[in-house]
């Protein structure tokens, strides 16, 4: 059977998944609208019908900054905000993303950053470290309160473009603002990083950049995720990261964790150059000791799911499987194949995913390319204090990065 596109794909009636018990129940409540709701109730419900995307820890640290200001905190004159076709974007929130984007070719932008003097990546050092310091530290404790389960700790760059919205009145001017002082402007200026990159841009790594910063191929993998909401877990997603058994067809249960909690997430526009970046310190938790009752209910739900292709998420369910009692539900499926490539401090990961969200029945297909800073991140969890080895290797890393990874000699949309 010829391939189909996951946005061309349609489900047969008889193949459409039926709708739990428990997501059932939760739309009835939403649409009853029984009593007022505080706004904090309205989002968690929100995140529980989305199937628990993102996770923010208590402490969690948000920053949004712009690389290349003037001296006096203004974009330069080569800098314009336009409007991005992305359907997927246009399809959720009703409108066509901003984002800031050069005017001239790069070669004529100074990529030093004014009123710094000095390069990108030092001045971004110098604005992260800090957070980087409190986020591990945060880290830290999560990982001494949950000794019971395994938590693995993850600092890492992601390639993609600050998409931005706030309506007709958005300025540049404003973007400026919002970015140099969030608490004043922050309701302004919405941001959403997009990290959906073209496939030129991922043929470009493989080929040029992974062989010129010598990186060593490691594996290639396909995975299955899906994702379980746990009504003894309001708060959090299970995932259950599946592989196909050789000839049998079927799915086998590799890990099981919870939702990837986020501890830092630092946005920085590029300006100079075509892709901007996303630096973020996150935990996971894996599921190491599961109850009699969690091991059975992943289990049938898993042993249920039929691999079809021809469906977004490449998972399907027979009508009324979708559910296992009245404790779990499945909200959404990823399909992964990535390719990992790796280096002394470093791993490189090229992925394809196709995701279907059950909560809006929505789909979608990314080309995602992620840096994983191990040797980072290891430093950090053996207690490394000294700033001047931690500063050195992030300055180094963020330097590859900066001169390697951020431009994209093809049309973003």
């Amino acid at each position: 059977m010829a391939y189909i596109p996951p946005h061309k794909r349609h489900l047969k009636d008889e193949e459409r998944p039926s709708p739990s018990p428990a997501s059932l129940v939760r739309q009835i409540k939403k649409n009853l609208n029984l009593g007022p709701k505080s706004s904090s109730q309205k989002r968690k419900d929100q995140h529980a019908l989305a199937g628990g995307k993102y996770i923010y820890a208590r402490d969690s640290i948000s920053r949004w900054w712009i690389v290349g200001l003037t001296d006096d905190g203004q974009c330069p004159n080569y800098v314009q905000l336009e409007a991005i076709s992305c359907e997927p974007i246009e399809q959720r929130r009703g409108e066509k993303p901003l984002a800031l984007v050069r005017a001239y070719p790069s070669e004529e932008v100074n990529e030093i950053v004014h009123g710094f003097g000095k390069s990108p990546w030092l001045s971004i050092t110098e604005k992260i470290l800090p957070d980087l310091h409190t986020g591990f530290q945060n880290v830290s404790s999560e990982m001494q309160l949950n000794k019971s389960e395994k938590v693995k700790a993850s600092f890492v760059a992601r390639f993609g473009k600050l998409f931005l919205f706030g309506g007709p009145s958005i300025s540049v001017d404003t973007i400026c603002r919002s970015a140099a002082s969030e608490s004043t402007y922050m309701n302004q200026v919405k941001r959403s990083f997009y990290t959906n990159v073209p496939e030129a841009f991922v043929q470009d790594v493989q080929r040029v950049i992974v062989p010129n910063i010598e990186l060593s191929f490691e594996a290639e993998r396909e995975h299955y995720l899906v994702k379980v909401q746990d009504k003894s877990r309001p708060d959090s997603t299970i995932s259950c990261r599946c592989a196909i058994i050789k000839d049998g067809g079927k799915l086998k249960i590799h890990k099981i964790e919870l939702n990837q909690v986020r501890h830092l997430v630092a946005d920085i526009s590029c300006i100079s150059k075509d892709l901007d970046l996303r630096l973020m310190l996150s935990t996971k938790r894996i599921l190491t000791e599961l109850t009699d009752e969690e091991e059975h209910g992943m289990t049938e739900l898993i042993k249920s799911a039929v691999i079809d292709p021809d469906v977004k998420g490449g998972l399907r369910w027979p009508r009324g499987k979708d559910f296992f009692g009245d404790r779990f539900c499945v909200v959404g499926i990823w399909h992964t194949k990535y390719k990992a490539f790796k280096g002394p401090n470093m791993k490189l990961k090229i992925r394809h995913a196709d995701r279907f969200d059950f909560g809006t029945s929505k789909g979608e297909v990314t080309r995602e390319v992620t840096m994983k800073m191990t040797g980072l991140v290891k430093q950090l969890r053996d207690g490394i204090v000294e700033t001047g080895p931690i500063t050195e290797m992030l300055q180094e890393e963020l330097e590859l990065i900066w001169n390697n990874f951020l431009s994209c000699k093809c049309s973003f949309t």
